[in-house]
């Protein structure tokens, strides 16, 4: 029998290499109950603590050398983490241009090139799909479409 992980076209490892980078996790109103959730936080004080609005989007704070807030040796609020952050690496770019994903794969170890670039977008689909994020929509940084789109937008 084939072992799961072997086929699996990612599998996060939680090394943080999509962590690093000011500005690129955009909430949805979706993120924001589910992290204050995790987190046992009203909104006002999670606002305060984590989020910043730039250009008329919230987004989470990253620390001085750039890193998520959230990050500290892995992701720590893993299970609640945004819709942007579950859905790395299928984003766009990466279902879209098989150069692309060849690249991603420089960046984060998580992917797997073995299945190749065509499981990967099928294994993608179907994953978006779980999270109700729409892989072929134009809107948003993750081309996001479904529930969260308008929050995103």
């Amino acid at each position: 029998m084939d072992n799961p992980k072997e086929n699996a076209a990612f599998t996060c490892l939680r090394c943080g290499g999509c962590c690093q980078g000011e500005g690129g996790i955009v909430l949805t109103e979706t993120d924001v109950d589910r992290l204050c959730g995790h987190l046992g936080m009203e909104r006002q004080a999670f606002a305060a603590a984590y989020v910043e609005t730039v250009g008329g989007k919230n987004r989470l704070r990253t620390d001085a050398k750039g890193w998520c807030i959230f990050f500290a040796e892995g992701c720590s609020v893993h299970p609640a983490k945004p819709t942007i952050c579950r859905a790395w690496p299928f984003f766009r770019g990466n279902m879209v241009d098989a150069t692309s994903w060849e690249m991603a794969q420089d960046a984060c170890p998580g992917i797997n090139p073995g299945p190749g670039h065509v499981e990967f977008v099928a294994q993608g689909e179907t994953y978006l799909r779980s999270l109700e994020v729409e892989p072929s929509s134009d809107v948003g940084p993750n081309a996001l479409r479904g529930r969260d789109a308008q929050d995103a937008s």
